[in-house]
Formats: structure tokens, C-alpha cells, sequence
């Protein structure tokens, strides 16, 4: 009786060990799980991107076509002005010095016009009374031509000095702003071999330009119109807008490399863009908003061969019949057929569509399935743990300390 007792506990221990083993070495459930996303809306675009500098619209080097010294300057830095506005004045003392030498000059060829007239006159009537000699008449014409032109030749230097004194005071061609004032008061210009800028005038400041450079292989790309954004390192949590107003034919060749200026014009009414600053644009071309779009994703996807097998062993026969195969033989010649797994409940299934315009992440997506269908990104097997905790005998001895 006692060893059928024992031999009744050593069964009992022994089954209870043999049960607590397979509770910790129990195998893992596997899983079919999937990534997927739902078909919505929203927009495929194109870019190109480049750099350029920020310009005003019209700018304008204000000089002076007359030597002197600079007696006034009106105007400074960043002072606005009008069309007729007076900028500067130079020193007009030669100037009027000048102009009053040639009047003088006028008067004298004027008095020896009158003078040369009048013996030509009188030498005319003479002459047809044969009175004179032809060479005397002779002449007294020549000596009233040369009269005439001296004064002519006098007149003219007259006006030039008019001129000359009008263009010692510097006039505003535009209305606008200065943005650079190169001399000072006292300062001596000469406008000898060329005419020195004195000002330079940006017309208007809350419409400005970024000329930018485009490499020769995207500016077939480039249409007028094209919305473009664009960033500048003084505000670089900023975004401003502009559209491409001109695409100029003109090449530049720097290193072999071939760009063309592109003019993107800029509204700047809060003034925040500043002339000379570099803009880093994003010209958008190939762009369609709001319409319905895949992630590239999806049309790479295919089941693996093994992960699918797996699958459809969870899925009714009733309902394999009505699936698709995992690869379908397509028509060669079919070149743009693509396709989409779509998932319905539990079964995923393989349909055509046709694919437009592409940013390299995201398709459009022309027709074959609807807005708010789910579609399959990837299809993983995974292992799923039945026990998170490994079960213990109570008949194995615990370390010291260790808590029951």
C-alpha cells in the first residue's frame, strides 16, 4: 500500500513537471497582420528648385552729366521720393560763368550778322548796276554766310551752357526709395569719361523679384505663370509667395555649365524682403490638387509567396474561389496596366487601376477603385506569445530572498 502511495506521487510530480515545462517552452501563435491606408485626396506636384537674388522691380542709377562739386545733398539713405523731386545740387558759379561768356559770345555774332547783312545788301544792288566788281559782291557774301553761321555755332553753345547749369541740380526720375547715396556734401565729381552715380533709386518696395538661375536641364520645365515659393535666410521659418513672370532665352556660361535667368515676381507688402537678399525657390510644375492619390507604396506591393500560402489557409474555401491569384499573367504589350491589393474584412484582393501623374511618392490615381477604399501596403507573419509570463513549479527550489 505505502509503495503504491509513492508510486501514485511520483506520477503526480511527474506529470505537474512535464505540464510547467510545456507551459515555458510553449510554441508561439503565428499571425497574418497587414499595413494599409485608406485612398484619399491630394495633390501630385513637381519641382524644381534653385537660387536667386531678391531685386526691386525697377531700380535706376541716378548721375550727373556735369563736373562740379557738391554743394547740397537733399536726400539719405532710405528716404523716399517723388518724380521731380531735388536730390542734390552742384556748385553752379562755373556753370553760370559759362553761360554768360556764351551769351556774350551770341550778341557779338549777332551784331556781326546785322553788320555783314547790311554790306551784302547794299554790295547786291551795286553789283546789278555793275558798279562793283563780281569779286567784291563775292565777297560780301561769304563774309555774311560766315556771319550767319558764328551765330548759329554761338547759339548753340548758349543752349549747351542752358543745359549744362539745369543738370547741376539732380532731379528724382521715379517716384520710389534711395537705396545707396554715394557722395558727400563738399565732394568733387567729374563726369569727363563717364557719368558717376550719385544715387541709386528702387521704385517700389512692396513688389519685388528674384532673379534666379536655371540649370539648362529643368528650364524646359519652366512655364510662365508657374506658382512658386521661396524662403531667404532672414525669416527661414517663412514661406513667400511669387509666380514666374519671365523666362529670358539669354544663356550663361559659367564653368560649362549653361543656366538661364528665370524672373519670379514677389509681393512684398509687409517690406520684409530686402534687395540683395538670396532666395532659395521651389518652382511647382506638373501640379494637380485635390484629386484622388495612391501611395507609391501600394503598387509595389506583391505577397510573399510563403506569407500567402499562410493566409490563405485562414480564408474559407468558399471565399478562395472568388480571389484573385497572388501574380496574373498580363498581356505584354499592356505596358501601363498596374495593380492594388485591396482589403475587404479579412480578404485582400488584387485589382487594376490606371495610374497618372507621379511626385516619386505619391500617383494619381485615374480610375479602378473609389475614395475611401483600403488598400495594402505590406503583408507581414508575426508571432504572438499565448503566456507573457513562464509558469514556475512549485516543486523547484527558490534562490534565498527571492519572493514566493
Amino acid at each position: 500500500m505505502k509503495k503504491r502511495i509513492i508510486y501514485v506521487g511520483s506520477v503526480v510530480v511527474i506529470l505537474l513537471l512535464a505540464y510547467f515545462v510545456y507551459k515555458s517552452f510553449q510554441a508561439s501563435e503565428q499571425t497574418i497582420t497587414f499595413e494599409t491606408t485608406k485612398i484619399g485626396k491630394g495633390t501630385i506636384s513637381n519641382t524644381i528648385t534653385a537660387s536667386g537674388t531678391l531685386e526691386a522691380n525697377k531700380t535706376v542709377a541716378v548721375g550727373t552729366q556735369v563736373s562740379g562739386v557738391i554743394e547740397k545733398i537733399f536726400v539719405d539713405y532710405n528716404s523716399p521720393v517723388k518724380k521731380g523731386q531735388l536730390l542734390a545740387q552742384l556748385d553752379e558759379t562755373t556753370l553760370l560763368a559759362q553761360l554768360q561768356q556764351s551769351k556774350a559770345t551770341v550778341d557779338q555774332a549777332d551784331a556781326q550778322l546785322k553788320y555783314q547783312k547790311a554790306t551784302y545788301d547794299r554790295f547786291k544792288v551795286l553789283v546789278e548796276k555793275k558798279l562793283i566788281a563780281q569779286s567784291d559782291f563775292d565777297l560780301a557774301e561769304y563774309n555774311y554766310n560766315n556771319a550767319v553761321a558764328a551765330l548759329s555755332n554761338a547759339n548753340s553753345v548758349y543752349e549747351k551752357n542752358k543745359i549744362n547749369l539745369a543738370y547741376a541740380r539732380i532731379y528724382s526720375p521715379i517716384d520710389g526709395v534711395v537705396l545707396d547715396r554715394a557722395v558727400d556734401e563738399g565732394q568733387t565729381v567729374a563726369a569727363s569719361f563717364n557719368t558717376p552715380t550719385l544715387f541709386t533709386i528702387a521704385n517700389d518696395l512692396t513688389q519685388m523679384q528674384v532673379e534666379a538661375m536655371i540649370d539648362e536641364a529643368d528650364i524646359g520645365q519652366v512655364e510662365m505663370n508657374q506658382r512658386v515659393e521661396f524662403t531667404v535666410d532672414a525669416y527661414p521659418d517663412l514661406k513667400f509667395a511669387g509666380v514666374v513672370s519671365e523666362i529670358r532665352i539669354q544663356p550663361v556660361v559659367t564653368s560649362n555649365v549653361v543656366t538661364y535667368a528665370v524672373i519670379v515676381q514677389a509681393p512684398n507688402p509687409e517690406l520684409k524682403l530686402l534687395p540683395g537678399m538670396t532666395a532659395s525657390i521651389t518652382i511647382f510644375y506638373d501640379e494637380k490638387n485635390d484629386i484622388l492619390v495612391v501611395p507609391g507604396k501600394s503598387l509595389r506591393f506583391t505577397p510573399d509567396e510563403e506569407i500567402y500560402s499562410d493566409y490563405l489557409k485562414t480564408i474559407p474555401d468558399s471565399d478562395q474561389k472568388n480571389m484573385a491569384p497572388r501574380i496574373q499573367q498580363t498581356d505584354p504589350s499592356q505596358k501601363n496596366m498596374h495593380f492594388i491589393w485591396i482589403k475587404n474584412g479579412k480578404l485582400i484582393q488584387r485589382k487594376e487601376v490606371k495610374i497618372g501623374n507621379d511626385d516619386g511618392i505619391n500617383y494619381e490615381l485615374l480610375s479602378g477603385l473609389t475614395e475611401g477604399e483600403e488598400i495594402v501596403l505590406s503583408m507581414n507573419k508575426q508571432k504572438s506569445a499565448v503566456t507573457t509570463e513562464v509558469a514556475k513549479s512549485p516543486f523547484m527550489p527558490q534562490r534565498p530572498g527571492q519572493r514566493k
